[in-house]
């Protein structure tokens, strides 16, 4: 369930009257923007939006941690390149670089099945069951108990929900618990890949220039999805069809609709999370330890990486795709303390907690109220931040392999019981993820690495002080405090050595195994699991207690916050929670930018040529393909020259309101058309996660002449631009 107790969720309140474009909107709250959407320029009626089966709303899609949408009637899909990386990971090898080369079926049969799990999740309902979830009985709960009664209800909705076969459905919590929905997609499982440019076009600039402006990056890919012939969901199949989507989106003209800077902009997604109205304990918290540590040891992780795999093109490969969110996440973090360090932002937290507090205090109803909650939570989420503490390092000391092994003996313990009494994750309806996470391993796993990492991260736990120190984890590796990344190496080896979860199909064969077998076992990853078990649930069932506590009180914080804002006229909405919203704005630049310097709105081909570098020169993350630089050269450009640049459009910026997840969301001009796609924000605006500044907040959008142009020009994908009724 994608519920946020366990993540113990932040306050969800942003003030939205002083800032027309801030906010990521739930498509029930549409009117309360409607004058602000047809003001900046929106000609479609926003009344429609509300509507997740029309236009446009029906043609966005989740690939469950991205977006995307449909752009075909028959099935296909357009997103990020980074969006699609595993996927084109999992297809390439050292004699087929589809990372290095790109991709592009030439007929529907070449397509290449997706990574496994690979899903598009099409969504079709949203209903509050905030009463069912939330009921009298459960109202009364906490601890331990609470969370379990909400996760019960959970699955009993849940259940009935995906009753209607070929749908995932999942319970949400906004405001801090204090609403919940219960969304319901289509499952298409059968996804395969259609087109990824090269990674000198798909990943031009590589992790120099993630967030940063200005950029020029072709971040773009195609997915179909395919159904069976009955046209409902279906695993992969050569008798599958595509699917027919009931509305799917137009790319705009670039001759009868071009895009310009000042105009309105739109993006439908499914953003990740927002922290923007946490307390202010947690804000300091955050970035006085937490995320600095987070990046440190996130940092280690990529050095390590990148010098176990150097030379070796085919463990380049295996790790590519956790390399790429490593650095993603790390420079996203590094940037947020950036923009963090010497600024106002926790002392303006902490005075609109002080102000609220004062209103709460002010009468004696208030105080009655939410006064017990408001001092609970500060002190329940100090227990949450020493439990952090002691535990960090923790997840980075487990071997792949390890992971693997406790997940499956895990699996083995839970189909004993009836399947609603099983743990969330563990289900019948979480059979084939479980699957596909463990096939993946076949691809995604370097054992030379592997062994690295964790021997270097176990050193650093074990130098911590021996109190602190886990003792069910030193007792089943072996360890002793103290010991040192040599010691720790020799204890490894004989891990690795006696375990053959490393194969694909001994793996797999333990997928039907039951828990007896699990425990005779002799394999020393097996093993490990075993003897981990009953700390991992010790841990888990304080973390659940906590948990529930948490929630209690953080919904009353929540309540009285709303009613703050509401006494003072302010419109509110849920933080991010990987829902569907809605955000809208303006291309626009920023003056001056981080460098002093003016962004302008827009970039173009000349930046590639000038950035260029070939892979054996410093910059080689600037290698843009030889039939690229050429076209441009020879100013090839076609429909696509845009006079007032003298050259094709590339990226642009927008005044979007968005964050991770909304990763290939469309942008949309004022009649719904496509125009380019989001893949980015800047590194000085991501602490926009925290503390909204419409001054510096930006998103990075892709411009669909650009991906137009390198898709005729350069790659000749006839086939796909004329199925997009590109002329």
């Amino acid at each position: 369930m994608r519920h946020s107790l366990t993540l113990l969720a932040a306050a969800t309140l942003a003030v939205t009257s002083a800032h027309a474009e801030e906010g990521m909107w739930m498509p029930k709250q549409l009117p309360q923007i409607s004058k602000g959407l047809k003001a900046g320029g929106l000609a479609l009626d926003p009344a429609k939006l509300r509507e997740l089966t029309d236009f446009p709303m029906g043609a966005v899609v989740s690939l469950g941690g991205c977006t995307a949408s449909f752009v075909s009637p028959q099935g296909l899909v357009v997103t990020n390149h980074h969006c699609a990386y595993g996927s084109i990971q999992y297809n390439s090898r050292p004699d087929r670089d589809l990372l290095k080369n790109g991709f592009y079926a030439t007929t529907l049969a070449d397509e290449l099945p997706a990574a496994p799990g690979s899903r598009i999740y099409v969504t079709v309902d949203m209903k509050d069951v905030s009463a069912e979830i939330l009921n009298d009985k459960t109202r009364a709960l906490t601890g331990k108990a609470r969370t379990d009664a909400i996760e019960a209800t959970e699955k009993q909705l849940v259940a009935a929900c995906e009753a209607d076969k070929g749908h995932r459905c999942n319970v949400y919590s906004f405001f801090g618990g204090l609403q919940y929905q219960l969304i319901k997609q289509l499952e298409i499982r059968d996804v395969r890949l259609v087109h990824a440019p090269a990674t000198g076009v798909g990943l031009f600039g590589g992790d120099a220039d993630n967030w940063m402006w200005p950029r020029h990056t072709g971040d773009y890919s195609f997915y179909r999805a395919y159904v069976g012939p009955d046209g409902k969901p279906a695993d992969f199949s050569k008798d599958n069809k595509p699917y027919t989507p009931k509305h799917f989106l137009k790319v705009a003209s670039p001759t009868a609709s071009p895009l310009n800077e000042g105009d309105f902009v739109m993006v439908t997604g499914y953003p990740g999370r927002t922290n923007r109205h946490r307390l202010p304990t947690e804000v300091d918290f955050a970035f006085g330890w937490q995320q600095p540590t987070q990046a440190k040891l996130m940092g280690e992780a990529i050095d390590l990486i990148k010098a176990e795999t150097a030379g070796r093109r085919e463990g380049e490969i295996k790790m590519a795709s956790r390399m790429q969110g490593l650095q993603n996440y790390y420079k996203n973090l590094t940037g947020q303390q950036a923009s963090y360090d010497g600024s106002d932002i926790l002392a303006r937290k902490q005075a609109g907690f002080d102000q609220l507090k004062a209103w709460v205090n002010s009468d004696a109803k208030r105080r009655e109220r939410y006064g017990a909650d408001l001092a609970a939570t500060e002190s329940l989420i100090a227990e949450r931040q020493a439990i952090a503490r002691a535990e960090m390092l923790m997840g980075f000391t487990s071997p792949a392999l390890l992971n693997a092994a406790r997940q499956l003996y895990e699996a083995a313990l839970q189909r004993a019981k009836p399947d609603a009494e099983r743990k969330s994750g563990y289900q019948e309806r979480d059979t084939a993820r479980l699957r596909a996470g463990q096939q993946s391993l076949d691809r995604r796993y370097d054992e030379q690495t592997d062994k690295r990492l964790v021997a270097h991260f176990l050193a650093q736990y074990l130098a911590q002080p021996a109190g602190t120190l886990n003792a069910a984890w030193l007792d089943a590796f072996g360890l002793k405090a103290g010991q040192d990344e040599a010691a720790v190496r020799a204890v490894l080896d004989k891990f690795y050595a006696a375990s053959k979860l490393g194969d694909t199909t001994s793996r797999m064969a333990w997928l039907d195994k039951d828990a007896a077998a699990f425990k005779a076992s002799d394999d020393a990853f097996i093993k490990l699991a075993v003897a981990l078990h009953d700390d991992d649930e010790r841990r888990e069932n304080r973390d659940k207690e906590l948990a529930g506590k948490l929630q209690k009180a953080y919904a009353g914080v929540q309540q009285a916050m709303i009613d703050y804002h509401a006494s003072r006229g302010e419109a509110v909405y849920p933080d991010a929670n990987g829902t569907l919203r809605i955000s809208y704005g303006k291309v626009q630049g920023r003056a001056p930018g981080a460098d002093g310097t003016t962004w302008t709105s827009f970039t173009t081909l000349r930046g590639i040529v000038a950035k260029h570098r070939r892979p054996d020169e410093a910059g080689g993350e600037f290698n843009a393909p030889a039939e690229q630089l050429a076209a441009i050269k020879a100013r090839n450009f076609g429909k696509y020259y845009v006079k007032g640049l003298d050259s094709v459009p590339v990226n642009f910026l927008a005044t979007l309101d968005t964050t991770g997840g909304n990763s290939g969301s469309p942008v949309l001009n004022k009649k719904g058309e496509l125009v380019g796609l989001l893949f980015d924000g800047t590194l000085d605006a991501v602490i926009a996660d925290w503390d909204f500044n419409p001054r510096m907040v930006r998103s990075i959008c892709l411009d669909s002449r650009y991906m137009l142009w390198q898709m005729s020009t350069v790659d000749k994908t006839t086939r796909l631009l004329d199925e997009m009724q590109v002329k």
